[in-house]
């Protein structure tokens, strides 16, 4: 991270995250907080080892890292992760049919198991079909990568489709509330704006996908479906990308599930920043 992003991040979360001395102890240092913070979503360490690098204590290590997702998800998510409006919808439509030739589309979305530690309640919700206990984060990404829709804490055993269905983003696209209404003439059909899935999802006019292979595509199917996979890979580099900066997303993480939420959201918004 350079110079100039930590100290726009420090601003920026300055009013959530600063504290003032008192007459019995010396605060710590906002830029330290948020360093301290940062170590742990970069690394995914323990607190101990956080804490014997930075000099503070365990509890003050998890305070740190509790603030500063608090104060993310308030000041930072907003802005970092929103709906695009009119124009920034055109611009991904057309960097989207300039670098893969689909015209029309805006994105891909794909869902990704964050690993946690089996929480005390309804621990068998949370066991995936890989094995292991995880919470989905649904991402839906642009061309470039960056996330404009995210939906996160949705226990590990839930498929990908039940995860679109329960969250925001089916509810507004189903009802027409949130893409625009600027449709284009493609081989006869009227079409409007479309994010393109895998076939865990449901087809929708808003949600396009390949044709199942059942052993009699025809040429025009593959070569189809060949171009919808090239382009909807970016949401999966975006995943790999998200992970490997954020380690923390990678190894099984210990913290309270709403945390671990809390964590993903952050780490989101700092992947888009």
């Amino acid at each position: 991270m350079s110079e100039e992003t930590y100290v726009y991040l420090c601003n920026k979360l300055r009013p959530a995250m600063e504290r003032q001395d008192t007459p019995f102890r010396e605060c710590i240092p906002l830029k330290k907080r948020v360093a301290i913070a940062l170590w742990k979503l970069a690394t995914g360490s323990e607190y101990r080892s956080i804490g014997h690098i930075f000099r503070v204590s365990n509890t003050t290590v998890c305070r740190c890292v509790q603030d500063f997702c608090a104060a993310a998800e308030t000041l930072l998510v907003p802005e970092l992760i929103r709906s695009p409006d009119r124009e920034q919808f055109a611009e991904m439509a057309a960097y989207t049919e300039n670098r893969w030739g689909l015209p029309q589309c805006v994105g891909a979305i794909d869902g990704s198991h964050i690993p946690i530690l089996a929480p005390q309640e309804y621990h068998c919700d949370y066991f995936n079909h890989k094995g292991w206990h995880s919470i989905i984060l649904q991402g839906v990404v642009d061309g470039k990568g960056h996330f404009w829709n995210v939906f996160a804490g949705m226990p590990g055993s839930l498929h990908d489709a039940r995860v679109l269905r329960l969250s925001s983003l089916w509810e507004l696209a189903s009802r027409g509330n949130y893409f625009p209404p600027c449709t284009r003439d493609i081989g006869g059909v009227n079409a409007g704006y479309y994010i393109l899935g895998d076939n865990a999802y449901p087809l929708q006019n808003w949600l396009i996908k390949t044709f199942p292979d059942n052993g009699q595509l025809t040429a025009e199917h593959v070569i189809y479906n060949k171009r919808i996979c090239r382009a909807r890979v970016v949401v999966e580099n975006a995943f790999g990308r998200l992970k490997g900066r954020w380690r923390c997303l990678m190894k099984r993480n210990d913290c309270d599930v709403k945390l671990v939420k809390s964590m993903v959201l952050t780490c989101c918004a700092l992947h888009n920043l």
